[in-house]
């Protein structure tokens, strides 16, 4: 019943097994003798990398070279036929470890069993010594139940469990009692990992777009792809993300993709964890010039390589976050569908709800008919009840942006359907949010695809630029509905003056629309900003007025901007008030 991990080939060379059999009968020897072996297979493994090895396997060399000192240290201390079982957990568990990550276990222990906590203790410390970062549990088979009961992080661990060494009696009660279906039925269990999740992303302020992300526990970070992957194996009974294309819940593609950017994330942790020397999870100004020249971005470019490097990464998360988004509503509306308390109804020609989320009628409506591409924004603004779009039409939106092409762009009817959300009272900001996720926002403006992603390598900016230019919105939206009064006094009662919003939604929009083309930002956005009003249903002199915010964002934030001129404001700025 042992489940032990098979060398894969990356793993050639780091050891000598033999040397490690006979220093089992060695005791005294352990901690220095394991620590050289680690910093041995450390260097292999690092050269490994270097040489453009395949991630995959990499994670699994090290998981194994992991496995091996760890038993020669159980031989070697802990004495046979104790009745003790050792069990690895975590990503320990799953077999995929990087250079500094934990290397968690589970010793199990019988219910009337007289612990020799000499014996364990020099275990751990032998570990420890090793800089082997062991995190480790000592429980009887009860506390495991009632800790997974209690806890659905600990029954999570329990479910990627590996039994390392023992009779494994213990262990298969353990996850007998402790599989989900027995503890956490799927509902249950996908509604706690749900909300573990958004209580993470709450940490990050639910963006992904932070200048020192989190790589692990950040939105679209490796935590989320394994968030899919735990719904996946508890529904389907399956550990690997294909297991969601042969149950028709990710095409062949998105499985491609998703495999793609957990590579990717996977290989920049790993350098990460090289760079730093620890188990560090962010990326942070320190180590990003360091990890652009890593993977080949041009070190002459200076903040521009790290800025390059940085966007790939940014877009890689974003892909990420798109994928959970739409596997975890999936879930959702498979795990909760007899929830008959959400709405259901026909909402037009082309809209309906379904259990409180929104999806396309037609699957073919988007060809005949692209402006639906932005009329679905609007049926969601004008819908209180609509709980979000249907994992179905979210694909669908994204498999049919190529029909926002120049001859779309050209048409005024359609981008007066942007105008028409600017100037909605409520879910402003959340629409453009959602269709900045979606693509659509880059596809319709191609200049806010430049920025998409795109990090200041400074400590002045906290954001990417079209993070900050969407947060610009989201406060002037806050000012407008006179949220935090307390801060905002005086711009509230200022707002309540505006007659047209929309200007100042435009112009927060475009201000920064040319950071990083070079040249000022200000002058080039206030040319893509004119370019775009042209072809607005919109007065002349609210055109003329966002082309001049967006002239004044050198100077100054939008914000600055809308109190200065309520002050001393060119002449046609007075058209934006009552």
């Amino acid at each position: 019943m042992i489940d032990r991990l098979l060398a894969p080939p990356a793993s050639r060379n780091c050891l000598d097994l033999n040397a490690l059999e006979a220093l089992e009968q060695q005791p005294e020897s352990l901690p220095l003798e394991l620590n050289k072996a680690r910093k041995h297979a450390d260097s292999v493994l690092a050269d490994a990398f270097r040489q453009g090895t395949d991630i995959r396997e990499l994670v699994r060399a090290r998981a194994w070279v992991i496995e091996q000192l760890v038993l020669t240290a159980w031989h070697g201390l802990v004495k046979a036929g104790s009745g003790l079982e050792l069990i690895a957990v975590g990503g320990f568990g799953r077999g995929e470890l990087h250079p500094h990550s934990d290397a968690d276990l589970l010793i199990l222990v019988p219910d009337q069993h007289e612990l020799a906590e000499s014996e364990l203790e020099d275990f751990v410390r032998a570990l420890w010594d090793a800089d082997l970062h062991p995190g480790h549990g000592v429980r009887t088979l009860d506390e495991c139940i009632k800790q997974a009961a209690a806890d659905v992080s600990i029954a999570t661990n329990l479910m990627e469990s590996r039994l390392l060494d023992g009779s494994g009696t213990l262990y298969e009660a353990m996850r007998a009692a402790t599989e989900a279906p027995a503890l956490w039925p799927a509902d249950e269990f996908f509604a706690a990992k749900s909300e573990e999740q958004k209580q993470r992303h709450d940490q990050f302020e639910d963006t992904v777009y932070n200048l020192e992300p989190d790589i692990k526990n950040g939105p679209g970070g490796l935590r989320d792809i394994q968030m899919i992957a735990w719904v996946t194996r508890r529904h389907f009974g399956t550990s690997t993300l294909h297991g969601l294309v042969e149950h028709d819940f990710l095409s062949e593609r998105e499985h491609e993709d998703l495999v793609a950017a957990r590579n990717r994330l996977w290989r920049i942790r790993w350098a990460l964890h090289e760079i730093s020397g620890r188990a560090e999870e962010r990326l942070l100004f320190d180590y990003q010039r360091k990890l652009a020249a890593t993977f080949d971005f041009d070190e002459n470019d200076g903040n521009g390589a790290v800025e390059a490097f940085m966007q790939r990464y940014y877009r890689t998360v974003m892909r990420v976050e798109r994928l959970n988004e739409q596997l975890l509503q999936i879930f959702e509306e498979e795990l909760l569908a007899r929830r008959k308390h959400l709405p259901s109804a026909t909402i037009d020609d082309h809209f309906r709800l379904h259990h409180g989320y929104l999806e396309l009628i037609d699957e073919q409506a988007f060809v005949r008919q692209p402006d639906l591409l932005l009329r679905i924004f609007l049926v969601l603004s004008e819908n209180e009840q609509v709980r979000g779009v249907r994992a179905a039409t979210i694909r669908l939106i994204r498999e049919h942006l190529y029909l926002i092409d120049e001859a779309f762009r050209n048409k005024p009817e359609n981008l007066n359907l942007f105008l028409q959300l600017l100037k909605r009272k409520h879910r402003v900001y959340s629409q453009l949010e959602r269709m900045n996720r979606y693509g659509i926002l880059a596809a319709l403006i191609p200049s806010f695809g430049s920025i998409t992603g795109r990090m200041q390598f400074d400590l002045f900016h906290v954001y990417t630029v079209d993070q900050h230019t969407l947060f610009v919105i989201r406060n002037l939206r806050r000012i407008a509905v006179g949220k935090n009064r307390d801060l905002f006094a005086h711009a509230i009662d200022r707002f309540e003056h505006v007659e047209r919003p929309e200007v100042l939604y435009l112009a927060a929009l475009f201000h920064d629309i040319a950071k990083g083309r070079g040249g000022d930002h200000s002058e080039l956005g206030a040319i893509d900003a004119r370019n775009f009003l042209n072809q607005l249903e919109m007065p002349e002199e609210d055109r003329a007025l966002v082309v001049w915010l967006v002239e004044c964002s050198a100077r100054a934030s939008i914000s600055w901007s809308m109190q200065a001129m309520t002050r001393a404001p060119p002449r046609h700025c007075w058209q934006l008030f009552r």
